[in-house]
């Protein structure tokens, strides 16, 4: 019996240049959850990454359900009162995940209802996010601005972000930024008095570790989620400091106002990778 014809066309260099010239499949978006989008850093690390367009979808944890005015954009329930533990993971997962602890602006009602965790809160957060199927975190932490060791700037701190760490996501930053001091309003004399005082100590601590302004933090957290390689990574008090000063163009910079924020993130990366070039204050991945 005579095998059956096969068509000449098949496997013809015309179909395998027409195959190679073929676009690839469009990858598709990330989905991003987040954790204590509140305060004016909340609202613009929030603003940014949406409008990046570079996300599917966003989810951002609420106490209450609403509408949010930014197309994108919805609501996750927090499973409270019952603890971060036994929440369920989200219907679908997400690949990228971030926490942020800035407390509400109580005139604000759209924040009331929104859901910030408490620092102690974090381990178990993180968990519940793996179980997201979150894959790179992002944790902006906050700290007394010139009260952090210098031990701990590039390092992990505390047994809590040792914890978070060990979850193994495939990329971990977090980012240790400054607290401006509180508002002395509605406290009494005696407290408003040691916040004055307090406050003369800002002249002595040096100008690369104070507060960031809330737009260049959220435009490291972006640039950094673009580049950031797989690992565990510290973003130290003068780094941020640096991004401080870049300016908004993107490409290479030496961390210098003007240069990039861009600029600035590949630097810290390519000092890391080369800790003889680090000469500079930055912060380098455990």
């Amino acid at each position: 019996m005579s095998p059956l014809p096969t068509s000449s066309a098949s496997g013809s260099p015309l179909q395998a240049l027409q195959s190679a010239l073929r676009p690839p499949p469009a990858q598709a978006k990330p989905r991003l959850l987040v954790a204590g989008a509140t305060g004016v850093l909340g609202n613009e690390v929030l603003r940014r990454l949406v409008g990046s367009g570079r996300y599917a979808h966003t989810e951002v944890l609420a106490t209450e359900a609403m509408a949010t005015g930014l197309s994108g954009v919805s609501i996750a329930l927090a499973g409270l009162p019952s603890p971060i533990a036994q929440w369920a993971a989200r219907p679908l997962p997400a690949h990228t995940g971030l926490v942020m602890f800035e407390p509400p602006r109580m005139y604000y009602g759209r924040e009331r209802t929104l859901w910030t965790p408490a620092p102690s809160e974090l381990p178990a957060l993180a968990q519940w996010l793996k179980r997201c199927g979150v894959q790179a975190l992002v944790v902006v932490v906050p700290h007394a601005t010139g009260r952090l060791p210098d031990a701990l700037k590039r390092g992990l701190a505390n047994l809590d972000e040792q914890a978070v760490a060990a979850l193994g996501f495939e990329r971990l930053l977090l980012v240790r930024s400054a607290r401006k001091a509180q508002d002395a309003a509605g406290k009494n004399v005696l407290e408003r008095v040691a916040a004055w005082m307090l406050s003369t100590l800002r002249f002595m601590i040096p100008q690369a570790e104070q507060p960031v302004r809330p737009a260049k933090l959220a435009e490291f957290v972006d640039a950094a989620l673009q580049l950031l390689p797989p690992g565990t990574h510290v973003a130290a008090p003068e780094l941020l400091w640096q991004a401080n000063q870049s300016g908004s163009r993107s490409g290479r910079g030496t961390g210098q106002a003007g240069g990039g924020m861009q600029g600035v993130v590949q630097d810290w990366l390519a000092a890391a990778r080369n800790p003889a070039q680090n000469s500079a204050p930055n912060a380098k991945p455990d």
